[in-house]
């Protein structure tokens, strides 16, 4: 699905050396690369702070802490999506509420979400999935009417742009009072471990967070909030360094990837390639708004399995985000949950399958998984 080994080999030159030079200083914890790419990075964004952690389900749960939501306090968030976005908001006794998400775009339904409002409801947790923001317009004008927080998850699209309806345009992740990412390996910006880091141009919320990824220390063994363990250590950053300047490149080579799989996929029955929230088809040169960090299709009529199992016999990776929603999972079932809440959930978990998706693939990969895909579509009518 990722090919981190090619990769590598594009930036190894740069990557070893600047390994070796935290290695040589071994300042390991918050040394100067960390700072360096927290620096390199809030300039990248054009956001006034970025507060490095340990990883993405930490930058997720530390927003929350830092906005001081209390148990009990209601958060909002999609069904469809990964685990760790209700996993955080159940660790720290809030209640996560769940709600559906639109077709086209998989994220989250503005509609839904002011339905679900209620006096107890703090705070939206909009996930920017598999590379697209979500509306963010209906979204702070709904914030904004009930006075909610809005807490990015930006954990599958840095680098992506949101274009608001004024013609303003924002990076992902920079729009919300707060807003988190992961810098897993498999990520657009990914490191060589685990790493994360929030955002926020607030500055209180930027010094309570720095706080509390510190064990709530601001002066060494003066404790002044409850906080966690959580930074990015030196070796990471150094890695991220080194990819960052690459990234809007990174994101360029992915759509261009993109362009060329909905190319081919184009008017074939049964599939469904994805759309940008522009509304318009992937196939269009012009959108920015999309950063891949999965291709996703749609296979209608009961044919996704036997996709899945076909593409395994010939060797293609494959991956489907997400095969049960939360609402049915056992550790987030509630009794105010009814599947007629969630129709597009449900159906986007049985018919959803990512296809490889990184900066490496070359055309000829391409077109042996776009003929691969379509000859079993075709055979199977």
């Amino acid at each position: 699905m990722v090919d981190l080994t090619g990769q590598y080999q594009f930036i190894k030159e740069q990557v070893n050396s600047s390994i070796s030079q935290v290695l040589d200083t071994a300042a390991f914890i918050n040394g100067p690369e960390v700072h360096r790419f927290q620096e390199e990075l809030e300039h990248y964004l054009g956001v006034k702070h970025v507060i490095p952690c340990a990883n993405g389900t930490d930058a997720l749960q530390i927003a929350m802490m830092g906005l001081g939501l209390k148990p009990g306090d209601e958060v909002i968030t999609a069904d469809f999506t990964f685990a760790a976005t209700a996993e955080v908001i159940a660790l720290l006794q809030l209640t996560p509420v769940l709600v559906d998400v639109e077709p086209d775009t998989f994220n989250i339904d503005p509609a839904a979400i002011e339905n679900a409002i209620t006096s107890k409801t703090k705070a939206i947790v909009p996930v920017h999935l598999f590379g697209q923001c979500a509306n963010m317009d209906r979204i702070m004008e709904i914030a904004a009417k009930h006075e909610l927080y809005v807490i990015e998850d930006n954990a599958q699209a840095i680098g992506a742009d949101h274009t608001f309806a004024n013609g303003k345009s924002q990076k992902a992740g920079t729009i919300g009072h707060i807003a988190s990412t992961s810098f897993f390996p498999s990520k657009n910006l990914g490191c060589y471990g685990d790493g994360g880091a929030i955002f926020t141009n607030d500055d209180d919320l930027a010094h309570a967070i720095r706080g509390i990824v510190n064990h709530g220390m601001y002066v060494r063994y003066h404790h002044d909030v409850v906080g966690v363990n959580s930074r990015l250590d030196s070796i990471q950053a150094a890695v991220l360094r080194a990819k960052l300047p690459l990234l809007d490149e990174y994101n360029k080579k992915r759509r261009s990837a993109a362009r060329a799989y909905s190319t081919a996929f184009e008017g074939i029955k049964d599939i469904i390639v994805p759309k940008t929230v522009k509304g318009c088809s992937t196939i269009c040169e012009n959108c920015d708004c999309h950063v891949f960090h999965q291709y996703t299709l749609r296979i209608i009529n009961g044919k996704r399995d036997a996709l899945v199992a076909h593409l395994n016999s010939k060797g293609i990776p494959c991956g489907v985000y997400y095969p049960i929603p939360l609402h049915r999972q056992k550790a987030y079932a509630d009794e105010r949950y009814k599947e007629a809440n969630f129709p597009i959930t449900n159906m986007l978990s049985e018919e959803v399958i990512s296809l490889p998706m990184h900066t490496e693939l070359d055309g000829e990969q391409i077109t042996f998984i776009t003929e691969t895909v379509i000859q079993f579509i075709q055979t199977n009518e």
